[in-house]
């Protein structure tokens, strides 16, 4: 196991003009490691969807809250923390509601509310959720396309 090499971590007001600023943020990190231009856009698209669901659903009626977006940076990954301490909701229960989708599936046989998440799991080597007190996502990408567990997602979920 590679030890991080560095931990960068910034906390934003739950507002869409913030997500902008996360999204530059990751750009200069992947760029800095060495991903390449198509690696970078696959990133900032699942870290964006990540951060615009913390904006768009864990604070309902203009309720003010944070997103805290974290990035292990290792030697040959960067994993990214995206974590509300809003609403939750359960995972895997959405995941069903959307219904099944494959790497094959086309966008307009996605549901309405899922491309967010059918995002995520497709552009990123590893997504896992947490739903224990709002909602935690952890995503990783691995530098050079060295994959582990691609395409599989896992939902950890605390009962109150």
């Amino acid at each position: 196991m590679k030890h991080v090499m560095d931990y960068v971590e910034m906390k934003i007001p739950a507002k869409p003009e913030y997500v902008g600023v996360i999204r530059l943020t990751i750009s200069g990190i992947a760029s800095t490691m060495g991903y390449t231009y198509e690696e970078i856009e696959d990133i900032k698209i699942a870290v964006s969807e990540a951060c615009t669901n913390a904006v768009q659903h864990a604070y309902p009626d203009g309720e003010a809250g944070e997103v805290i977006v974290g990035f292990g940076i290792y030697e040959n990954k960067l994993e990214t923390m995206v974590a509300d301490s809003g609403k939750s909701f359960n995972f895997l229960q959405k995941k069903s509601e959307l219904g099944p989708y494959t790497e094959s599936s086309t966008v307009d046989q996605l549901s309405e509310g899922g491309l967010g998440l059918y995002l995520i799991e497709t552009l990123m080597d590893e997504v896992r959720v947490l739903n224990t007190s709002g909602v935690t996502v952890f995503m990783v990408k691995y530098l050079g396309g060295e994959r582990e567990n691609h395409d599989k997602t896992i939902s950890d979920r605390e009962t109150i």
